[in-house]
């Protein structure tokens, strides 16, 4: 694991339209109530799917992940992996018990919790990330891992999704997307005729 920083980077979609960007939603964790979040572990289950997700992913790539430990492990079996910081999820002060889906899903298109991190705030930082390490990851593919709320934000800010909740909700774990740097487009990956998503 090795840390990526900041270099004062402003993200343009033009300035990396060649560069081949795949994000990945992490594989499913190992959750419960007495550990947070931010610290959870892949489950085995979650465990199978690194393995499976690390044969369709390039060979060649540049791979970045969140500090959390559940994104990170679902890049490791396909190599070395880098950290950032700005790639971590939405920071929020979010009980464990209640309907968490319709809270995240209403916070993706505009309704603002008290004790969460602003999406102006999560948009910003992601896109910082992606312009540095696009412009570290030169000739190779590059690969995110990351959660589904702090993409969902920063796709919706860079890529003018149709409807950042039905896109948040159709999200899976794990996750394995496209984003077309030059024509600002996302699709979902892994088969031959990746259906588009809203």
């Amino acid at each position: 694991m090795r840390e990526g920083s900041d270099d004062g980077d402003v993200f343009s979609m033009s300035d990396h339209a060649g560069v081949n960007l795949l994000l990945v939603r992490h594989a499913m964790p190992a959750f419960g109530p007495d550990v947070p979040a931010p610290e959870w572990e892949l489950s085995s289950e979650g465990r199978c799917e690194a393995r499976a997700l690390a044969r369709v992913l390039p060979p060649d790539a540049l791979l970045v992940a969140s500090r959390e430990p559940k994104a990170r492990q679902t890049l490791e079996p396909a190599g070395s992996v880098y950290t950032d910081a700005r790639f971590d999820e939405v920071a929020r002060d979010e009980p464990y018990e209640g309907d968490f889906r319709a809270r995240r899903r209403a916070y993706v298109t505009g309704t603002d919790y008290p004790g969460w991190e602003p999406r102006e705030r999560v948009a910003a930082r992601f896109a910082e990330a992606v312009s540095f390490w696009a412009a570290r990851a030169e000739e190779r593919p590059l690969v995110i891992a990351s959660h589904g709320m702090a993409m969902t934000v920063w796709l919706a800010a860079t890529v003018a999704l149709a409807d950042p909740g039905a896109f948040w909700a159709d999200l899976r774990l794990p996750d394995l997307l496209t984003v077309d740097m030059a024509a600002e487009q996302v699709s979902r990956s892994g088969s031959a005729d990746p259906p588009p998503i809203p």
